[in-house]
This record gives C-alpha cells, structure tokens and sequence, in this order.
C-alpha cells in the first residue's frame, strides 16, 4: 500500500467526493478515481459505497480511515521533525471554542506572533468535542476547550477559569424571570449548553424552548435584543453589561466556574513553534 494512494484515499473519505477530493489535492479525477480503484483491488474490498449524492465509507473504508488517520499524520509529524529548527517557524495550527477565540485569545495570539513571526499561525473555532477530535486525527496541532479532557490519547492543562453567569436583557430583573425566557444556545456539542441543560434539568426546572445559532456575535446580540437568555463567561459580555444592554445573573457555586484547557496528543512530535506556543499560555489551578 502506497502512501500517496493512501493520501487520496484519506482525502476521499473526508470530503465525501472524488471530484471534492480531486481539486483540494490537484488532480484529475480520472487520476483519483484509478487509485481509488487499484486500492480496493489490492485489499480486496470495498471502501467506499457509491450513490448519487457522493460517496460514503464501507465498514472496510471506515477501518481503513482510523488507520490512514494515524499513519498520515505520522508522515507529517515525521517531515516536521526532520526540518525542524530551534528557532520557531512554519505552520502552527491552533483550535478553539468561539468564546476563548473572542475574548481570550486575539492578545495572546498578536503577543506570540511579535516574538515569532516566521510562524504561520491558523485558528479554528468549533465546539469542544469537535475540536478533540481534530486534534485526535492531527489536524490541529493543538486546541482551547471548554471542558475537562479525560481523553487517553490526549494531555491537557487549565489556562483559563471562566465565570460563568445567566445573560439577559437588561429590562429583566432576577434569574427566576430569566428562566421564563427562551434559551439561546450553540449547536448540540456546546460545553455551556450543555452545564445549562443539566442544571435545568436536575432542579426540575421545565424549558421547552430552545433557539440554535451558529455564532457567539448571533447569541449576545440576541440576547441584546430581548430575544431570550444564555449562558456563557461573565467576561463574554462585560461591554455590553456596562452600557447597560445586557445583565448577568449569578448561579450556583457548583457550576459556576469553567476552566478552558489547552490539549495536544500525548504522542506528537512538539515543534518549535508549538513549544513557544505552549510556553506562553497561563496556567491556573487545576483544583
């Protein structure tokens, strides 16, 4: 099995088409196609099942994935390690829940960049688990999440403690008022939502109406407007809080507190760039 068949293979199961997986690899889709074919040919079985909508995994093609993941990135690890230098340099790519990416990182981010420019730093944003995963499968080098990782696979150390708080509109004056109001939350995946949900739930607290949005700007400016409540990091929300456009509403010590920790994989190569990184963040008590 060659690597760059394997590398096509991988970027086919990704992006669900071959002609998707064709122009992010600079192909022609005949070229894809053959060595898609010729790989099934020498394993035998079929890695992907064809319809009109694209192309999805077989049992074979899934098995095959979870490899192709950890050797794919092992080849790159492998290159980064060879032409690695002392001096930070080359891609640096960073995950991170919106909230953190908002507030907490664009200092640290422009800091590390003036001591070390040859880096070329990304950032993704996403939910907590997603990110994880990423990490898992050596897209991210590594990412901010909401929640505590227990991942054995993946390390991590608190860098951030977030207070967290009830948001509503201004006009509304107690939490008991709040929790009449619609919720207004990410996507399933969501660590605050999901610390919501849960309290909710466990005091026997009824809350029918849930409202979904793709953004942290969408949440805090519906909130804004009165449209409903969330909850997040105090610290999310302390502009709008002293114009007076939003107040915070206390809740209980138990879940009041949030630490944002930083992972990588246990096993990865730690590049220059990625040890400058990590050198950088904060770090508080992980009790």
């Amino acid at each position: 099995m060659e690597s760059a068949d394997l590398r096509v293979f991988h970027m086919v199961a990704r992006e669900g088409s071959i002609t998707k997986a064709a122009l992010r690899l600079g192909y022609v889709q005949s070229n894809v196609t053959a060595r898609i074919r010729n790989l099934e040919s020498e394993l035998g079985t079929a890695l992907f099942l064809r319809h009109n909508r694209g192309m999805t995994l077989s049992s074979s093609g899934k098995t095959l994935l979870t490899y192709a993941d950890k050797i794919i990135g092992l080849l790159e690890e492998a290159t980064q390690a060879l032409t690695s230098s002392d001096e930070p340099n080359g891609p640096l790519t960073i995950g991170s829940t919106q909230t953190a990416a908002a507030v907490r990182l664009p200092a640290l981010l422009a800091s590390y960049y003036r001591q070390h420019p040859e880096v070329l730093l990304s950032l993704t944003t996403g939910h907590s688990q997603a990110l994880m995963e990423k990490v898992l499968q050596y897209e991210l080098d590594g990412a901010f999440i909401g929640c505590e990782c227990d991942h054995p696979e993946l390390q991590s150390f608190p860098v951030f403690n977030e207070e967290l708080v009830i948001v509503s509109h201004a006009s509304v004056r107690s939490i008991e008022e709040a929790l009449t109001k619609p919720i207004l939350v990410y996507s399933t995946g969501c660590s605050y939502r999901a610390v919501l949900e849960k309290w909710l739930q466990t005091g026997g607290l009824a809350h029918p109406t849930i409202m979904e949005f793709g953004t942290l700007e969408a949440i805090v400016g519906g909130v804004s407007a009165g449209l409903g409540i969330s909850l997040m990091p105090k610290i999310v929300v302390a502009k709008q809080e002293v114009e007076g456009s939003i107040r915070t509403h206390a809740i209980p010590e138990s879940i009041k507190f949030m630490k944002t920790e930083f992972i990588t994989r246990k096993d990865s190569f730690v590049s220059s760039a990625l040890l400058a990184f990590i050198e950088t963040l904060p770090r508080v008590d992980s009790e």
